[in-house]
């Protein structure tokens, strides 16, 4: 193999050989009655690698040579599924097979998929079968897509024109590694597709050399060191006395929910997959944590855990299992935090600040004999705070709002879209970084305070005020249950802040009592003008909110 066994620069391909070569007995997969060893997981991967091999896909042979970093080398799969043992199998044996998967929303209507579709130049596509009539409404569309693999999931649709069943075409295909895995390279290809809250959705390209030491399980877990060798990596994965058992309660269709599972099956753990993989179902996330004894459970801050911690709270299971909560993408508010160290005092709670385009960047973790300082994180390796002019460096203790910026295993750039990669991917002081958008201050102590991002700034009479800033000042109202910030026009101030919040049943919080609240946290001038009641707060299916119902929500409040 091109990769290296004795250098930290490997491909996700021979990572997964090399792990599962040590630990083949071991759980790999756990979704619903099905189970598969390591070995097994192997085997069905290199089966898929080779019916994509087979029909025509891989790696031009002349690999990078010449491409611009917004350009690919390699033939794409889109992986348009719900969380299950297939769609992991899609992505590794992707990797083998030379092909990048494509992470692509099952909530995409027919003109949001045409356009993934299309942005993505897939060239093939693995699909439940509850997805077929959106897909055939585009596949006219779409002539490059040429190779289509269906699963039956129940929903009675039938097999598509030129469609294969999965497993059929698995069950027809060598188990034997493939005879180009010598030429499986770090510099192979992952793309995440971020959807973001304005914009369309774009690729974002990394090297898996580097998403695997930033995100996917590439450095030792206890010195933060990138492993040196692969050997090294899969004695690690043998000797460990207790692998993660790990739960997403995340879609996998978007970043954080795969690399959870991706980092649990890369250091030889087992992945368990949420039985109810249509929505996010608390009494079935709790169950399958005392089922299947989960140690590793990831969320995605409050809306996720709210209605997790509700039904651990409302309901009788065993969840003294579980060691490590890791929640992302939103913040964890206090009050919440509080209770679920509150029910499970032996968890510790690891909030990670980080980006399809940066990965992990911060954390913070928390415990119940030491909660920690909100919105205080820690940086990870390579992360920085960077100046507002994108000239210089921030150190610690710099009174400036800088960006947060990292420096080290970044991805290469966007696909198809130079422009963008220019953008967010600028030289600073001679070195190139990733600056995603999120604002900050790198505070005297060594910590960053996170501000919030650009994009979800509101400029109120020259006053900057970061949106998710005020979000944690209101919540922090007992009588609120979810809120999302927003701006609308205004003569007098160019742009003023209106809150649009869901009060938990049977509260009675009016304007002024929450306006008290949100006063003890930030300056008044950042207050709402407006505030706006719902019934629920918009949220995507990763749980961030939707900036954009909610400028139309506060541009329409009286």
């Amino acid at each position: 193999m091109t990769t290296d066994r004795t250098t930290s620069q490997h491909s996700l391909a021979a990572v997964s050989e090399a792990v599962a070569e040590q630990v083949p007995d071991r759980a790999a997969i756990v979704f619903r009655d099905r189970r598969f060893t390591h070995a097994q997981l192997t085997t069905r991967t290199r089966q898929l690698a080779h019916v994509l091999h087979d029909r025509g896909l891989g790696a031009r042979p002349q690999g990078r040579a010449g491409l611009g970093p917004y350009e690919s080398h390699q033939d794409h799969l889109a992986v348009y599924a719900y969380n299950g043992n297939e769609y992991l199998e899609a992505m590794i044996g992707a990797f083998k097979a030379r092909v990048v998967p494509v992470n692509v929303n099952y909530r995409y209507v027919a003109e949001e998929l045409r356009y993934v579709l299309r942005n993505s130049a897939a060239k093939a596509i693995l699909y439940h079968s509850a997805f077929a009539p959106t897909l055939a409404e585009v596949l006219a569309d779409l002539p490059e897509l040429r190779v289509l693999l269906q699963l039956e999931d129940g929903s009675g649709n039938e097999l598509l024109p030129g469609a294969e069943w999965y497993e059929e075409a698995l069950a027809e295909a060598p188990t034997s590694i493939p005879q180009w895995a010598p030429d499986w390279s770090p510099d192979d290809l992952y793309i995440v597709y971020t959807g973001g809250t304005t914009g369309a959705p774009k690729g974002v390209l990394w090297r898996q050399a580097d998403v695997h030491r930033t995100a996917l399980g590439g450095r030792n877990p206890i010195t933060r060191q990138p492993w040196r060798t692969l050997d090294e990596l899969a004695e690690f994965a043998a000797t460990n006395p207790t692998p993660h058992v790990v739960l997403a309660a995340s879609p996998y269709m978007h970043g954080a929910g795969h690399w959870t599972a991706l980092l649990g099956l890369n250091q030889g753990g087992t992945v368990v997959i949420q039985d109810n993989v249509e929505r996010l179902d608390p009494t079935d996330v709790c169950s399958v944590v005392g089922r299947e004894r989960v140690t590793y459970l990831q969320m995605i801050g409050d809306a996720f855990a709210r209605p997790i911690i509700e039904e651990m709270e409302r309901g009788d299971y065993d969840l003294s299992s579980l060691r490590t909560i890791l929640s992302g993408g939103m913040a964890l508010t206090p009050a919440v935090e509080t209770r679920l160290l509150a029910r499970m005092p032996a968890v510790t709670l690891v909030e990670s600040v980080g980006s399809s385009e940066g990965g992990g960047q911060a954390v913070r973790t928390i415990t119940a004999t030491g909660p920690g300082s909100t919105g205080a994180f820690y940086p990870v390796a390579g992360s920085v705070v960077v100046s507002a002019d994108f000239d210089s460096v921030l150190g610690p203790g710099a009174d400036d709002v800088g960006w947060l910026a990292k420096r080290e295993d970044i991805p290469l750039g966007y696909l198809g879209d130079p422009a963008k990669t220019a953008q967010a991917f600028p030289v600073v002081a001679g070195e190139r970084m990733v600056v995603p958008g999120d604002r900050a201050q790198w505070l005297a102590d060594g910590t960053i305070k996170l501000l919030g991002r650009d994009s979800m700034t509101i400029n109120s009479g020259g006053e900057k005020i970061f949106a998710e800033e005020v979000e944690a000042a209101i919540i922090a109202h007992p009588d609120v249950s979810d809120v999302v910030v927003a701006s609308r026009p205004s003569q007098r101030w160019g742009q003023e802040v209106v809150a649009i919040v869901h009060l938990r049943d049977g509260a009675t919080a009016a304007e002024d009592d929450l306006a008290a609240e949100a006063a003890r946290h930030v300056a008044r001038y950042k207050l709402p003008k407006a505030w706006v009641f719902v019934d629920a707060i918009q949220r995507t299916g990763a749980g961030k909110a939707d900036y954009r119902w909610a400028a139309k929500v506060a541009a329409s409040a009286g």
